[in-house]
């Protein structure tokens, strides 16, 4: 089981949240957007940020299963990024941003420093041969990211996701360690991609 571990760049610096960041969570998950394109809860209150940070996140670290960190820059908490469903050397990365730092790179190196430690081998990386993303059809921004992370675009699944209770259609994409960092060529364009709010 992987310890909890903090993964230091250029800009961002990823750190297991907690009890001191549950103010800031709680507000940037009111974000009208974070609740459209992930599955966290909404409305989103302080008692869900509170239950993030102390159970959530630190049983998926003594789990093994999730693997959670802030995303901060100087200290500000602008984001969340995670590799979850870990087993049979694979997991998925998960990520939001809050809405001042979205289209800035701060999640894309963000997702490097996750993708490089989820590949490295023990006892310093999670030794994973494969990395999977999902979003929400239409989730234009997550796609960007992850292919610029280099995942290859596996394609659109009918009601492949699940979200408060009702079915979407999901986009899928993978990457191995030989494509990390290398931006896809595979993808179709997904930057005009409209979907009823």
């Amino acid at each position: 089981m992987p310890a909890p571990v903090v993964l230091t760049g250029a800009r961002v610096t990823l750190s297991t949240p907690g009890h001191a960041d549950v103010d800031r969570i709680a507000d940037v998950c009111a974000d009208p957007a974070i609740a459209r394109w992930t599955t966290v809860p909404s409305p989103y209150t302080r008692e869900n940020a509170v239950g993030f940070v102390t159970s959530v996140v630190p049983d998926g670290w003594a789990s093994g299963r999730v693997c959670t960190w802030a995303v901060r820059v100087d200290d500000v908490l602008l984001g969340m990024i995670s590799i979850g469903d870990i087993r049979e050397h694979q997991g998925e990365i998960g990520y939001w941003m809050a809405p001042e730092a979205r289209g800035k790179g701060i999640m894309s190196e963000a997702t490097a420093l996750v993708v490089d430690y989820g590949f490295a081998p023990a006892p310093n990386g999670l030794a994973l041969r494969k990395l999977v993303w999902r979003a929400l059809a239409g989730n234009a921004a997550s796609a960007a990211v992850a292919r610029r992370a280099g995942f290859r675009w596996d394609g659109i699944v009918p009601g492949g996701a699940e979200q408060r209770g009702e079915r979407f259609d999901e986009w899928r994409g993978t990457l191995l360690p030989q494509d990390a960092g290398r931006p896809a060529g595979d993808w179709p364009d997904v930057s005009f991609v409209q979907v009823p709010a």
